[in-house]
Protein backbone atom coordinates (compact mmCIF):
# COMPACT_ATOMS: atom_id res chain seq x y z
CA UNK A 1 0.00 0.00 0.00
CA UNK A 2 1.90 3.38 -1.13
CA UNK A 3 2.30 6.96 0.98
CA UNK A 4 -0.72 9.24 1.06
CA UNK A 5 -0.28 11.89 -1.64
CA UNK A 6 0.34 14.89 0.02
CA UNK A 7 -1.73 18.05 -0.82
CA UNK A 8 -0.62 20.95 -2.13
CA UNK A 9 -0.99 24.72 -1.34
CA UNK A 10 -0.35 27.50 -2.99
CA UNK A 11 0.63 30.23 -0.85
CA UNK A 12 -0.04 34.03 -2.15
CA UNK A 13 2.23 36.62 -1.46
CA UNK A 14 1.31 38.63 1.40
CA UNK A 15 -1.16 41.10 0.95
CA UNK A 16 -2.63 41.97 4.31
CA UNK A 17 -1.65 41.83 7.73
CA UNK A 18 0.23 38.64 9.10
CA UNK A 19 -2.12 36.70 10.80
CA UNK A 20 -2.92 34.26 8.32
CA UNK A 21 0.41 32.59 8.79
CA UNK A 22 0.04 31.33 11.86
CA UNK A 23 -3.16 29.91 10.40
CA UNK A 24 -1.71 27.94 7.41
CA UNK A 25 1.06 26.59 9.58
CA UNK A 26 -1.75 25.10 11.88
CA UNK A 27 -3.56 24.24 9.31
CA UNK A 28 -0.51 22.24 7.90
CA UNK A 29 0.61 20.80 11.14
CA UNK A 30 -2.99 19.46 11.33
CA UNK A 31 -2.46 18.17 7.71
CA UNK A 32 0.54 16.25 8.96
CA UNK A 33 -0.91 15.03 11.87
CA UNK A 34 -3.96 13.39 10.30
CA UNK A 35 -1.35 11.94 7.57
CA UNK A 36 0.31 10.49 10.13
CA UNK A 37 -2.29 9.07 11.79
CA UNK A 38 -4.11 7.62 9.00
CA UNK A 39 -0.65 6.34 8.17
CA UNK A 40 -0.18 5.09 11.51
CA UNK A 41 -3.58 3.52 11.88
CA UNK A 42 -2.72 2.17 8.03
CA UNK A 43 0.14 0.25 9.31
CA UNK A 44 -1.69 -0.76 12.44
CA UNK A 45 -4.20 -2.26 10.07
CA UNK A 46 -1.83 -3.71 7.43
CA UNK A 47 0.09 -5.58 10.90
CA UNK A 48 -3.18 -6.70 12.41
CA UNK A 49 -4.35 -8.14 8.92
CA UNK A 50 -1.04 -9.73 8.33
CA UNK A 51 -1.00 -11.15 11.69
CA UNK A 52 -4.55 -12.61 11.11
CA UNK A 53 -3.48 -13.74 7.69
CA UNK A 54 -0.63 -15.49 9.58
CA UNK A 55 -2.77 -16.84 12.18
CA UNK A 56 -5.51 -17.79 9.92
CA UNK A 57 -2.86 -19.91 7.62
CA UNK A 58 -1.79 -21.13 10.96
CA UNK A 59 -5.25 -22.02 11.89
CA UNK A 60 -5.84 -23.58 8.47
CA UNK A 61 -2.79 -25.45 7.88
CA UNK A 62 -3.16 -27.18 11.40
CA UNK A 63 -6.64 -27.97 10.66
CA UNK A 64 -5.53 -29.25 7.50
CA UNK A 65 -2.98 -31.03 9.50
CA UNK A 66 -5.43 -32.33 12.05
CA UNK A 67 -7.92 -33.40 9.22
CA UNK A 68 -4.94 -35.15 7.24
CA UNK A 69 -4.26 -37.45 11.08
CA UNK A 70 -7.99 -37.69 11.28
CA UNK A 71 -8.34 -38.93 7.35
CA UNK A 72 -5.12 -40.75 8.41
CA UNK A 73 -6.46 -42.38 11.37
CA UNK A 74 -9.92 -43.19 10.05
CA UNK A 75 -7.87 -44.73 7.10
CA UNK A 76 -6.09 -46.22 9.23
CA UNK A 77 -9.09 -47.53 11.08
CA UNK A 78 -11.09 -48.73 7.58
CA UNK A 79 -7.83 -50.57 6.67
CA UNK A 80 -7.84 -52.20 10.08
CA UNK A 81 -11.45 -53.33 9.55
CA UNK A 82 -10.68 -54.52 6.03
CA UNK A 83 -7.81 -56.40 7.28
CA UNK A 84 -9.87 -58.09 9.96
CA UNK A 85 -12.60 -58.56 7.64
CA UNK A 86 -10.17 -60.38 5.10
CA UNK A 87 -8.93 -62.09 8.05
CA UNK A 88 -12.32 -63.59 9.31
CA UNK A 89 -12.95 -64.58 5.77
CA UNK A 90 -10.03 -66.24 5.19
CA UNK A 91 -10.37 -68.26 8.40
CA UNK A 92 -13.85 -69.05 7.58
CA UNK A 93 -13.10 -70.07 4.11
CA UNK A 94 -10.55 -72.18 5.89
CA UNK A 95 -13.00 -73.58 7.93
CA UNK A 96 -15.49 -73.98 5.33
CA UNK A 97 -12.78 -76.03 3.37
CA UNK A 98 -11.67 -78.20 6.70
CA UNK A 99 -15.20 -78.49 7.32
CA UNK A 100 -15.89 -79.73 3.70
CA UNK A 101 -13.19 -82.27 3.61
CA UNK A 102 -13.89 -83.48 7.13
CA UNK A 103 -17.60 -83.74 5.75
CA UNK A 104 -15.84 -85.59 2.95
CA UNK A 105 -13.87 -88.14 5.23
CA UNK A 106 -16.83 -88.73 7.25
CA UNK A 107 -19.43 -89.38 4.07
CA UNK A 108 -16.14 -91.65 2.88
CA UNK A 109 -16.00 -92.91 6.10
CA UNK A 110 -19.94 -93.84 6.21
CA UNK A 111 -20.10 -95.43 2.40
CA UNK A 112 -17.39 -97.51 3.42
CA UNK A 113 -18.76 -98.71 6.76
CA UNK A 114 -21.98 -99.01 4.21
CA UNK A 115 -20.24 -101.10 1.88
CA UNK A 116 -18.56 -103.33 4.56
CA UNK A 117 -22.18 -104.04 6.14
CA UNK A 118 -23.83 -104.43 2.82
CA UNK A 119 -20.57 -107.19 2.32
CA UNK A 120 -21.09 -108.60 5.31
CA UNK A 121 -25.07 -109.27 4.94
CA UNK A 122 -24.40 -110.71 1.55
CA UNK A 123 -21.84 -113.13 3.10
CA UNK A 124 -24.47 -113.92 5.64
CA UNK A 125 -27.26 -113.97 2.63
CA UNK A 126 -24.86 -116.11 0.32
CA UNK A 127 -24.17 -118.74 3.84
CA UNK A 128 -27.96 -118.49 4.69
CA UNK A 129 -28.68 -119.72 0.79
CA UNK A 130 -25.97 -122.20 0.77
CA UNK A 131 -26.98 -123.55 3.83
CA UNK A 132 -30.55 -123.60 2.77
CA UNK A 133 -29.46 -125.06 -0.23
CA UNK A 134 -27.58 -128.15 1.53
CA UNK A 135 -30.08 -128.52 3.70
CA UNK A 136 -32.81 -128.85 1.02
CA UNK A 137 -29.97 -131.33 -0.88
CA UNK A 138 -29.94 -132.89 2.57
CA UNK A 139 -34.21 -133.61 3.08
CA UNK A 140 -34.16 -134.54 -0.78
CA UNK A 141 -31.91 -137.11 0.01
CA UNK A 142 -33.46 -137.99 3.12
CA UNK A 143 -36.96 -137.94 1.60
CA UNK A 144 -35.48 -140.61 -1.25
CA UNK A 145 -34.03 -142.72 1.80
CA UNK A 146 -37.13 -141.98 3.44
CA UNK A 147 -39.65 -143.04 0.63
CA UNK A 148 -37.27 -146.02 -0.15
CA UNK A 149 -37.63 -146.88 3.79
CA UNK A 150 -41.31 -146.63 3.36
CA UNK A 151 -41.15 -148.96 0.60
CA UNK A 152 -39.37 -151.02 2.36
CA UNK A 153 -41.97 -150.79 5.43
CA UNK A 154 -44.85 -151.12 3.11
CA UNK A 155 -43.10 -154.50 1.75
CA UNK A 156 -42.07 -155.90 5.14
CA UNK A 157 -45.70 -154.77 6.62
CA UNK A 158 -47.02 -156.87 3.67
CA UNK A 159 -44.76 -159.53 4.40
CA UNK A 160 -45.57 -159.48 8.42
CA UNK A 161 -49.21 -159.25 7.62
CA UNK A 162 -48.37 -162.33 5.38
CA UNK A 163 -46.49 -163.99 7.97
CA UNK A 164 -49.11 -163.14 10.76
CA UNK A 165 -51.63 -164.20 8.89
CA UNK A 166 -49.91 -167.38 7.93
CA UNK A 167 -49.16 -167.96 11.78
CA UNK A 168 -52.66 -166.88 12.79
CA UNK A 169 -54.03 -169.76 10.65
CA UNK A 170 -51.34 -172.40 12.54
CA UNK A 171 -52.63 -171.00 15.86
CA UNK A 172 -54.35 -174.20 18.31
CA UNK A 173 -57.43 -173.89 19.14
CA UNK A 174 -58.14 -175.38 22.48
CA UNK A 175 -61.03 -176.44 24.55
CA UNK A 176 -61.25 -175.12 28.20
CA UNK A 177 -61.88 -177.09 30.95
CA UNK A 178 -65.04 -174.48 31.61
CA UNK A 179 -68.61 -174.54 29.56
CA UNK A 180 -66.44 -176.63 26.61
CA UNK A 181 -65.09 -172.83 25.93
CA UNK A 182 -62.98 -172.92 23.25
CA UNK A 183 -59.77 -170.45 22.45
CA UNK A 184 -56.80 -169.58 20.33
CA UNK A 185 -54.00 -170.72 22.25
CA UNK A 186 -50.04 -169.15 21.55
CA UNK A 187 -47.40 -171.38 21.91
CA UNK A 188 -44.39 -169.11 21.14
CA UNK A 189 -43.39 -165.79 21.19
CA UNK A 190 -44.88 -165.21 17.35
CA UNK A 191 -47.76 -166.48 18.04
CA UNK A 192 -48.76 -164.27 21.30
CA UNK A 193 -48.39 -161.33 19.15
CA UNK A 194 -50.46 -162.60 16.49
CA UNK A 195 -53.17 -163.00 19.05
CA UNK A 196 -52.25 -159.52 20.42
CA UNK A 197 -52.78 -158.26 16.60
CA UNK A 198 -56.44 -160.02 16.69
CA UNK A 199 -57.17 -157.71 19.59
CA UNK A 200 -59.73 -160.24 21.11
CA UNK A 201 -58.05 -160.21 24.42
CA UNK A 202 -55.74 -158.39 26.66
CA UNK A 203 -52.68 -160.54 27.30
CA UNK A 204 -50.00 -160.39 30.21
CA UNK A 205 -47.04 -162.10 30.04
CA UNK A 206 -44.77 -162.96 32.78
CA UNK A 207 -42.05 -165.76 34.42
CA UNK A 208 -43.12 -167.21 38.12
CA UNK A 209 -39.89 -169.08 40.10
CA UNK A 210 -41.22 -171.61 42.52
CA UNK A 211 -41.98 -169.49 45.86
CA UNK A 212 -43.83 -169.34 48.54
CA UNK A 213 -44.69 -166.07 48.18
CA UNK A 214 -47.31 -164.70 44.83
CA UNK A 215 -46.33 -163.12 42.03
CA UNK A 216 -48.84 -160.53 40.83
CA UNK A 217 -50.24 -160.62 37.10
CA UNK A 218 -52.67 -157.92 35.80
CA UNK A 219 -55.22 -158.15 38.45
CA UNK A 220 -54.28 -162.00 39.60
CA UNK A 221 -51.43 -163.79 41.75
CA UNK A 222 -50.08 -166.76 40.47
CA UNK A 223 -47.59 -169.15 42.67
CA UNK A 224 -45.48 -172.32 41.59
CA UNK A 225 -45.62 -174.82 44.18
CA UNK A 226 -44.28 -177.90 41.89
CA UNK A 227 -42.73 -178.49 38.64
CA UNK A 228 -41.02 -181.48 36.70
CA UNK A 229 -39.36 -180.06 33.93
CA UNK A 230 -38.95 -183.53 32.26
CA UNK A 231 -42.83 -184.10 31.85
CA UNK A 232 -43.53 -180.84 31.25
CA UNK A 233 -45.73 -180.53 33.97
CA UNK A 234 -46.75 -177.99 37.18
CA UNK A 235 -48.76 -177.42 39.76
CA UNK A 236 -49.81 -173.61 40.27
CA UNK A 237 -52.17 -171.97 42.94
CA UNK A 238 -54.06 -168.17 42.00
CA UNK A 239 -55.75 -166.17 43.83
CA UNK A 240 -58.53 -163.67 42.72
CA UNK A 241 -61.58 -162.39 44.00
CA UNK A 242 -59.49 -163.02 47.81
CA UNK A 243 -60.28 -166.83 46.84
CA UNK A 244 -57.22 -169.09 45.81
CA UNK A 245 -57.59 -172.48 43.61
CA UNK A 246 -55.11 -175.15 42.96
CA UNK A 247 -54.36 -175.71 39.37
CA UNK A 248 -52.76 -179.40 39.88
CA UNK A 249 -50.31 -181.37 37.58
CA UNK A 250 -50.90 -179.41 34.74
CA UNK A 251 -48.91 -179.43 31.35
CA UNK A 252 -47.42 -176.85 28.90
CA UNK A 253 -49.63 -175.14 26.19
CA UNK A 254 -53.04 -176.25 27.96
CA UNK A 255 -55.61 -173.30 28.91
CA UNK A 256 -56.00 -173.13 32.33
CA UNK A 257 -59.28 -170.79 33.30
CA UNK A 258 -61.03 -169.32 35.61
CA UNK A 259 -64.04 -166.65 36.54
CA UNK A 260 -63.87 -163.54 38.26
CA UNK A 261 -66.46 -161.48 39.68
CA UNK A 262 -65.05 -159.02 36.85
CA UNK A 263 -66.14 -160.36 33.57
CA UNK A 264 -68.42 -163.02 32.01
CA UNK A 265 -65.82 -164.25 29.99
CA UNK A 266 -63.19 -166.28 32.17
CA UNK A 267 -59.72 -165.76 32.54
CA UNK A 268 -57.01 -167.89 30.63
CA UNK A 269 -53.59 -169.21 31.78
CA UNK A 270 -51.32 -170.71 29.37
CA UNK A 271 -48.35 -171.72 30.47
CA UNK A 272 -45.52 -172.44 27.58
CA UNK A 273 -42.23 -173.12 29.49
CA UNK A 274 -41.90 -175.70 31.85
CA UNK A 275 -38.33 -175.43 33.32
CA UNK A 276 -35.90 -176.18 36.71
CA UNK A 277 -38.00 -174.10 39.57
CA UNK A 278 -39.24 -171.82 36.99
CA UNK A 279 -42.38 -171.56 34.67
CA UNK A 280 -42.74 -169.10 31.53
CA UNK A 281 -46.13 -168.24 30.33
CA UNK A 282 -49.16 -165.59 29.85
CA UNK A 283 -52.77 -164.44 31.02
CA UNK A 284 -55.48 -163.08 28.76
CA UNK A 285 -58.07 -161.39 30.29
CA UNK A 286 -61.17 -159.97 28.65
CA UNK A 287 -61.55 -156.69 27.08
CA UNK A 288 -64.80 -155.84 28.40
CA UNK A 289 -64.77 -156.28 32.30
CA UNK A 290 -68.54 -155.80 33.41
CA UNK A 291 -69.39 -157.70 36.72
CA UNK A 292 -71.26 -161.22 36.47
CA UNK A 293 -73.14 -161.43 39.73
CA UNK A 294 -70.93 -163.92 41.40
CA UNK A 295 -67.74 -166.54 40.62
Amino acid sequence: MGSPQQPTYIIPPPSGPNWKTPLLIGALVLLGASSIFQFLQLEKVRTESKADMTKLSTDVNAAIERMKIDSNDQVAQSRHSVESLQTALHQQQLQAQAAVGQAKVDAQRKVEALKAQVAEEQKVQEAAISQVKATTDTNTTQLASVNKDVGDVKTDLGSTKSQLEQTISNLKRATGELDSHSSLIATNAGELKALRELGERNYAEFTINKSKEFTRVADVSIALKKVDPKRNRFTIEITADDKTVEKKDRTVNEPIQFYTSKARQPYEIVINSVKKDTIAGYLATPKVTTGRGGA
